[in-house]
């Protein structure tokens, strides 16, 4: 069928010209005379000597760059503090208060929160002396705390013993005493020093909270607390059980109600119905409409007495497991005195003791009334049998 294509795509499937012949313009490597591969021997002598060789180049890596300049880091920030440290004089500081012995330090503060309210709220335990509100020097910004001098010593240590944890502007702030001219070798947190521990060093050793002593000793002591109440608290497996029937009741519940609910719909379409096909029939459903609500006011105390009783038997049920767990806290508790009296430890027994009765001895007299007062009258043998 390509014979009858026209000549301009016949030209299209002709053959290319061939390629032209060109004689290679060395020998190939086969054709080439060659004497073979030789040994380095004769070239040893080049070769330098081993002892004028330049040690090898070490080369850094990612590692030991970044260990590097954070060691860099670390010896320069500890320079910085040595100097800070060498020229810090807690005396010097312009605009301190007078007597740091009457000086109290809170810290915490709101950034809001203005010289007057602080006064306003430390006022109560004494009279002030003197406020010294901290600011940053660069900005101006207040930084959170605040040195208060007291005109009385005492008056400061009471504000040190119930002023801790006061809520001021929604912040409670944290009282202490002052400590950078008062204790020996104090250095603020700024130059390593300060209490708490939320720097020390990475999270393991951090500590959540930071503040004066005592505060840690009472979060150690809440902590203790808490830890034998929740030993002494009983197994939930009561509760579980009171919480899934409760669960259970409440869906019981919904589900009647929304059955209810169902039920006085399609009645009330039905009547609906009634009433558009007989107009006499209003009668009849104003009495059932009575009788509903009647059945609804029954259910209603039915249901409040059901919640009446069920709330009784939760009742009983909690008495019965306080009794039940107080039993079983007498029976360690004997259990102990055994085991550290031995054989010396002798049961505990109750015994209730009773008044003695104050009724005369008539067992070998007949009584023919309930008076104990009366003279006793005897019987005859054969009167005896006879009444028998």
């Amino acid at each position: 069928m390509t014979q009858f294509l026209p000549p301009n795509l016949l030209a299209l499937f002709a053959p290319r010209e061939p390629i032209p012949f060109l004689p290679p313009a060395a020998k190939l490597p086969h054709e080439k005379k060659n004497r073979g591969y030789l040994g380095v021997g004769q070239f040893l002598s080049m070769f330098e000597d081993p002892s004028e060789t330049p040690p090898p180049k070490k080369v850094e890596t990612r590692e030991e760059r970044l260990e590097r300049r954070r060691r860099e880091r670390a010896e320069q920030v500890a320079y910085k503090l040595e100097q800070e440290i060498a020229v810090w004089d807690p005396h010097g500081i312009p605009n301190a208060t007078s007597d740091p012995f009457k000086s109290l330090f809170v810290a915490r503060i709101n950034y809001d929160t203005s010289e007057s309210k602080l006064r306003r709220e430390f006022e109560v335990y004494g009279p002030i002396k003197k406020i010294v509100l901290i600011h940053n020097s660069v900005n101006g910004k207040p930084r959170g705390y605040a040195f208060i001098e007291y005109e009385h010593e005492r008056d400061m240590h009471s504000a040190y013993k119930h002023a801790d944890g006061k809520k001021i502007d929604g912040r409670r702030v944290l009282v202490d005493v002052e400590r950078g001219r008062t204790v020996k070798g104090w250095l603020p947190r700024r130059l390593g020093g300060g209490l708490g521990g939320t720097r020390r060093g990475g999270p393991e050793v951090n500590l959540k909270h930071s503040g004066r002593e005592d505060n840690e000793r009472e979060r150690e002591r809440y902590r203790l607390e808490r830890e034998a109440a929740e030993r002494e608290r009983p197994s939930g497996r009561n509760e579980r059980e009171r919480d899934h029937r409760d669960r259970e009741r409440d869906r019981d519940r919904d589900r009647d109600k929304k059955r209810r609910s169902k039920s006085r719909s399609r009645e009330r379409k039905r009547r609906r119905s009634r009433e558009k096909a007989d107009p006499d029939i209003e009668e009849v459903v104003d009495r059932e409409d009575r009788n509903r609500g009647d059945r609804d006011r029954d259910r209603d105390r039915r249901d409040r007495d059901r919640k009446r009783r069920r709330s009784r038997s939760k009742d009983r049920e909690r008495k019965r497991d306080r009794r039940d767990r107080d039993r079983d806290r007498e029976k360690d508790r004997d259990r102990r005195d055994r085991n550290a009296g031995g054989d010396e430890y002798e049961e505990k027994v109750r015994i209730k003791v009773e008044p003695p009765d104050d009724y005369p001895d008539y067992s070998d007299n007949h009584y023919q009334s309930s008076d104990f007062n009366a003279e006793p009258v005897k019987y005859e043998k054969d009167e005896d049998e006879r009444l028998k």
